[in-house]
């Protein structure tokens, strides 16, 4: 691989980047809007058709990238035993091959190998790895499997099996919202991948951290699908279960519960799964302990009172939150009065019941006291308009809000960490987060299988806040929070 490429090994239209795609568009508006006016003795069809067979092309080209990669996150057909990461995806934009990295001088043809064999450049043993790994070997049984979902059709595109430069970009807006041109062109390529893979998750990554081997599969459904009445989210349900089956049948003894898999509304934040078998063996992971921990080390120091809005839809992580910080001597304050009767009632010890205050003027009432407000994704552009300036907002759900209104305030990360460095093959981001940060939730399972934990954290079950955060610092994982 060429670190020095010299200065006629690089198109002039280099410099533009993912831009130079718009040299064409002139072009192609020409040609289209000659082809609509002209007569039709006089309609330059080959002209015309250039631009629909290049888009094919790309697309067929496409759905072969899409299945190779499917087959290298099974394991089964891998022919380089090394680590995949985002320099090397940044690289392969310019310079997506196995021997040519192994054995230099050799196989530079790429698919076209007629040219390597011609100049005596093919390696000897191609035809051999190559019977070897159509015969593939035998898959790696995962130890730890993060359950996630689509959020709109554009984000099909940012999976692994998708763009791979896409996938190692995170999400340009910080909302599960796209543009409405991406979602557009991946939207009749996301009805077909849901059609096809619709009665399964399927495996979209596949990681490494010491002996541990990590998968993430995706359940192809959006977030709206999450949303729908208690009768639509019933083929969820059975899809999230059926996903719970699979990995068990795979032999992974965590499983992870990612954005709504593990919500209220559908499955009690997992612990339907358990109930209804007992004697599971994969441990179901909500990651509600170490999403809090999170939540907590992004507040500043010295924090007297906090706002605390959050509802009955998302009570366990509110109750933990609440505890945590009554525990702490800090004073939380509430407007719902549904959670506040629960907290006093059924969480809170009786000497911490002082720490606890109902707000009954609303928001803003403690507008004028509380600097730092925990939030969820349901926080509006009204309630964030009352908040004076300097205000901290905080999210402790899986979604960040739907947008940031305020220029005077700081917004801060959903719950997430640093992923340790000796974490392998990871070289796509997770939904709005940078390279290498890890969702708390999808982080918490992968602690929970190093420690050895032998128990459940869904439902009502929680592992305990301090002893998720200690255990994820001693395995590497590492604090992080959007720089303000």
């Amino acid at each position: 691989m060429a670190s020095k490429p010299g200065p006629l090994t690089r198109w002039p239209r280099q410099g533009l980047g993912n831009y130079k795609y718009a040299l064409v568009a002139p072009w192609a508006a020409r040609s289209t809007y000659r082809f609509v006016t002209s007569g039709n003795e006089e309609r330059d069809l080959l002209g015309f058709a250039v631009l629909p067979v290049l888009l094919l092309r790309l697309l067929y080209g496409q759905i072969w990238i899409t299945v190779s990669r499917h087959q290298t996150a099974r394991s089964k057909h891998r022919i380089v035993d090394k680590s995949l990461d985002f320099d090397q995806v940044d690289r392969e934009r310019n310079w997506f091959h196995s021997l040519h990295h192994t054995h230099f001088r050799s196989n530079y043809s790429l698919f076209m190998p007629l040219y390597d064999h011609l100049y005596g450049t093919a390696h000897k043993s191609s035809d051999n790895l190559y019977e070897r790994a159509l015969q593939g070997r035998e898959e790696e049984a995962p130890d730890v499997v993060h359950l996630t979902h689509l959020t709109t059709p554009a984000s099909l595109l940012r999976v692994r099996l998708g763009f791979a430069s896409l996938a190692a970009a995170p999400s340009p807006l910080a909302s599960r919202y796209c543009c409405s041109v991406l979602a557009a062109a991946a939207r009749p390529v996301a009805a077909l991948v849901v059609a096809l893979l619709g009665r399964t998750a399927f495996r979209s990554e596949a990681n490494r951290l010491h002996k541990l081997n990590l998968e993430t599969w995706v359940v192809p459904r959006y977030t709206s699908q999450y949303l729908v009445s208690k009768k639509g989210l019933r083929s969820v349900w059975r899809l999230v279960e059926k996903a719970v089956e699979d990995a068990e049948a795979s032999g992974a003894r965590v499983l992870t519960l990612g954005l709504l898999n593990q919500s209220n509304e559908l499955n009690k934040n997992g612990e339907l799964y358990v109930i209804r078998k007992p004697n599971l063996r994969t441990k179901i992971v909500d990651g509600t302990s170490l999403a809090a921990a999170a939540v907590l080390h992004m507040i500043p120091q010295g924090t007297t009172d906090v706002l605390l809005l959050g509802d009955a839809t998302k009570i366990k992580m509110s109750s933990v939150l609440a505890k945590a910080l009554c525990q702490r001597e800090i004073q939380v304050q509430i407007v719902d009065k549904d959670l506040y009767e629960y907290l006093m009632r059924q969480e809170l010890r009786p000497e911490t019941h002082k720490h606890l205050l109902l707000l009954s003027d609303g928001i803003r009432s403690s507008s004028s006291s509380s600097k730092v407000w925990l939030v969820g994704d349901k926080l509006t552009g009204e309630e964030q308009r009352a908040a004076q300036a300097g205000v901290h907002f905080v999210p402790y759900s899986q979604f960040p809000p739907d947008a940031a209104v305020r220029g005077d305030c700081v917004y801060h990360s959903t719950p997430a960490l640093v992923v340790p460095d000796a974490f392998e093959n990871l070289h796509a981001c997770e939904n709005w987060l940078p390279r290498r940060v890890m969702s708390a939730w999808r982080a918490a399972g992968i602690v929970h299988a190093l420690q050895g934990w032998d128990d459940h954290e869904c439902g009502t079950r929680v592992t305990g806040v301090d002893k998720a955060w200690r255990a994820a610092l001693a395995h590497g994982f590492r604090p992080y929070d959007r720089q303000p």
